[in-house]
């Protein structure tokens, strides 16, 4: 017959109490109150700052914008049409980043910075804030003359100038798109630029995001000291969609 010793039964305890890892993780939730046309309006998310990156149940993630006294709005960044009244959601405690890489020339992107153009994922290591302090006056240089006007060659005229072009087009055609695309792969432009596209029937909250992503990427280069031309074709659109995201929000669109 086996003995046991109240001493080694103890120890044994001990032991599992000292092992025993406790991992306490308190998630930021709250529900939807109202959702449609791209915003969502959020109740019990006490903690949330501007910019913080929300997720919702169904896996959608927005970007809270209104910190209201009850409630916040939040911009879908995407179509949002899973998402319910009543469901919860949870704050990442991240601000509204991208991934950014040298991968990412050759490629179309959307607002969400994912490949548009079937060539498959874009890797990346390194990531940069949405918003963030815009280069000052002084370090910046002025486009010099000789350029057209038009979008297309002004990229083509880079080449062989070792510059890194990002073309973001916003409420564009989406064959307009595709011809410019198609005009810089046949002249090899391509290989030095970025095109970032949200198209006419995209939600007004990612044609909005649209510029946002392409300044991210240029300064990605630009702070790697690679001379930069970013255009945008064109920001009407862009100031289009921010007045309807702003009127959803209940916010002034100035």
């Amino acid at each position: 017959m086996v003995t046991i010793r109240a001493d080694e039964i103890s120890k044994i305890i001990r032991e599992r109490i000292e092992q025993y890892n406790i991992e306490v993780k308190i998630v930021n939730t709250g529900t939807v109150l109202q959702v449609g046309n791209g915003i969502a309006r959020i109740y019990g998310l006490d903690e949330v700052v501007a910019g913080e990156l929300v997720e919702f149940e169904e896996g959608t993630i927005g970007i809270a914008l209104n910190l209201e006294s009850k409630n916040i709005g939040v911009v879908l960044m995407g179509d949002g049409l899973m998402i319910q009244e009543g469901s919860s959601v949870k704050a990442t405690g991240r601000i509204a980043q991208i991934a950014v890489s040298e991968a990412y020339l050759g490629r179309v992107i959307n607002a969400l910075a994912k490949p548009i153009d079937g060539r498959g994922e874009i890797s990346a290591s390194e990531s940069r804030l949405i918003e963030s302090p815009a280069p000052g006056i002084i370090s910046r240089r002025f486009v010099q003359t000789g350029k057209t006007a038009v979008a297309t060659d002004t990229i083509l005229n880079q080449q062989g100038q070792n510059a890194i072009c990002v073309y973001v087009a916003v409420g564009q055609k989406a064959s307009s798109v595709a011809q410019v695309v198609t005009t810089l792969q046949e002249r090899g432009a391509m290989e030095y630029t970025i095109v970032v596209a949200e198209i006419a029937d995209s939600p007004a909250t990612l044609q909005y995001l649209a510029p946002y992503i392409g300044a991210v990427l240029a300064e990605y280069f630009m702070y790697r000291e690679r001379h930069t031309l970013i255009i945008y074709d064109d920001l009407s659109k862009q100031a289009q969609a921010y007045r309807q995201m702003s009127l959803l929000l209940r916010r002034s669109p100035g």
